[in-house]
């Protein structure tokens, strides 16, 4: 077990061992706080040992919104016996003081993880956060940026490690053109967090808007497109000026005129950059929703 040293003692934190006789304590009474697991083990079960890390680490990952409870049947039969174990690994999950959910064997970490997600999502904390993500997200889209990071930044004063929140926040202030207060809220992004979707996307925002020209120069790059429309360097150009601008729809439709007329272009420079355009702008902002749908007709026309 990754936890569970050689001496069987847990290490400190969202995992620790637990007994029969604290079982009231540290199962009934701290799930009425936040989820708890109880994992049901032992020292001979070959099963045991592979989803123990697993569960230990998928427990981790959600930074205190549940707790694992790990418990050795050997030592410890009184609880097992009156829930019904009898075959382990057993997972149970309690939630307000009373058992919710559960599976038994060695699931794979996938499932493990869909399981916890799915515990999380029946608690009233946790959908009120996702409500409030979603209209943070929305408000953002709309061009709302102000409401949008006060939601996000009283999600973050609640879960100070919501990686959703601190990009989202982030975002914000990258948006008003703040790029100091944008770099310093991603530093607050746990080290094993930073390859978050949600925080590549920020980061790659970032990059793309870290060269934005002067107005003089921008007014040259739109009269060399206008003079010779056929010109794709001169439109690539524009193209990278307008997203540095924070212009993506536009600057997506000039790269998309591009591809509309060679797809390779360049050895796919034009396409490249789209990419990280709707990786910037996230899944779901309109920028990536239209831009993907005209790209998928180009592709397959």
């Amino acid at each position: 077990m990754s936890i569970i040293d050689e001496s069987g003692a847990a290490a400190a934190g969202n995992v620790k061992d637990g007994t029969d006789q604290s079982f009231m304590v540290d199962v009934i009474e701290a799930s009425k706080e936040q989820p708890v697991l109880v994992d049901f083990w032992a020292p001979w079960c070959g099963p045991c040992k592979t989803l123990g890390p697993v569960i230990e680490r998928a427990v981790d990952e959600n930074a205190g919104k549940v707790k694992l409870v790990k418990i050795n049947i050997d030592e410890n039969p009184g609880v097992a016996g009156q829930l019904g174990v009898r075959s382990i690994p057993a997972v149970f999950a309690f939630n307000g003081g009373q058992p919710v959910d559960g599976f038994m064997g060695a699931l794979p970490e996938g499932q493990v993880k869909q399981f916890i997600e799915k515990i999380l999502g029946g608690t009233d904390g946790a959908k009120a956060i996702e409500e409030a993500l979603d209209q943070a997200e929305a408000a953002a889209q709309s061009g709302d940026i102000g409401t949008a990071a006060q939601i996000y930044a009283a999600i973050v004063n609640e879960e100070p490690q919501n990686v959703r929140a601190i990009a989202g926040l982030a975002r914000c202030y990258l948006a008003n053109g703040d790029k100091e207060r944008a770099e310093m809220t991603l530093d607050m992004i746990p080290e094993d967090k930073k390859n978050d979707p949600a925080v590549k996307s920020v980061m790659t925002a970032m990059e793309l808007t870290a060269d934005a020209p002067p107005a003089d120069e921008f007014a040259d790059r739109i009269a060399a497109v206008d003079a010779n429309p056929g010109d794709h360097e001169a439109r690539f150009a524009l193209a990278e000026a307008l997203i540095a601008a924070g212009r993506n729809e536009d600057g997506a439709d000039q790269l998309l005129t591009i591809l509309q007329a060679k797809m390779d272009w360049n050895e796919g420079k034009a396409k490249e950059k789209l990419l990280q355009v709707f990786e910037a702008a996230g899944p779901t902002d309109p920028v990536t929703v239209e831009g993907r749908r005209r790209l998928s007709s180009l592709l397959f026309a």
